[in-house]
């Protein structure tokens, strides 16, 4: 596991040099939804900091000890979020990447004031407009991110995106491009184990890797 982690970090950088951006242009979200902290605590020792989880109850089960021993690292929701768990979102995670809808908008910016917690906010675009997936469509995108900072007062720092499984992610990753440009966010959370090296060619400033990391899904 941890060959492949240095692996990953290498394919990483090897990346942002052909795409002639910095080497340290992209951060590598680490994707450790269903393993366990035994699985998880080796990656951190090697040096990884930044990680992504799916689900907010999951994620309460195992990461709040992991934080309290390692304080540094910062722990990004990539998967849908109810409008009932956005105070445990907010309370819990540095980044959430799901926004994509109103209700959610009006819940995190409520909890957050609440709080006095500020995660890093993306906004989550369904880029294939596939009805299986979560996400605003391509065309709402900008003006939904208008809403978030005028109507509730949020920061978003960026767009987050998964293509259709069955395409070429290129196309996608430009569109989401495109559209960060236009809504004026600086951030594009694309790529996963499969294209993130294409990802990073179209501009990505993370990439969500799992299975590349950490192996198949430990359900147990």
């Amino acid at each position: 596991m941890l060959i492949s982690y240095q692996v990953v970090h290498s394919a990483i950088r090897a990346a942002e040099a052909e795409a002639e951006r910095p080497a340290g242009a992209v951060t590598l979200v680490a994707v450790s939804k269903t393993h366990g902290p035994e699985t998880i605590r080796p990656v951190i020792e090697a040096g990884q900091r930044v990680f992504g989880e799916n689900r907010v109850q999951e994620a309460q089960g195992k990461w709040p000890a992991l934080k309290a021993e390692f304080p540094d690292v910062e722990l990004h929701l990539i998967g849908p979020l109810q409008s009932n768990k956005a105070g445990d979102a907010v309370a819990l995670f540095d980044a959430i990447e799901s926004i994509d809808r109103e209700k959610i908008a009006a819940a995190l910016a409520a909890e957050m004031e609440k709080q006095g917690r500020r995660p890093k906010l993306f906004v989550q675009v369904n880029i294939g407009e596939e009805p299986q997936k979560a996400g605003i469509p391509p065309l709402e995108a900008v003006a939904f991110v208008a809403r978030c900072r005028q109507v509730h007062g949020l920061a978003i720092a960026g767009l987050m995106c998964i293509p259709p499984v069955d395409a070429s992610p290129g196309p996608y990753f430009a569109l989401l491009a495109k559209l960060a440009r236009e809504a004026g966010v600086e951030e594009l959370s694309m790529g996963m184990s499969s294209d993130f090296e294409t990802a990073i060619a179209f501009g990505a400033t993370s990439v969500r890797v799992g299975s590349a990391i950490f192996g198949a899904r430990d359900y147990g």
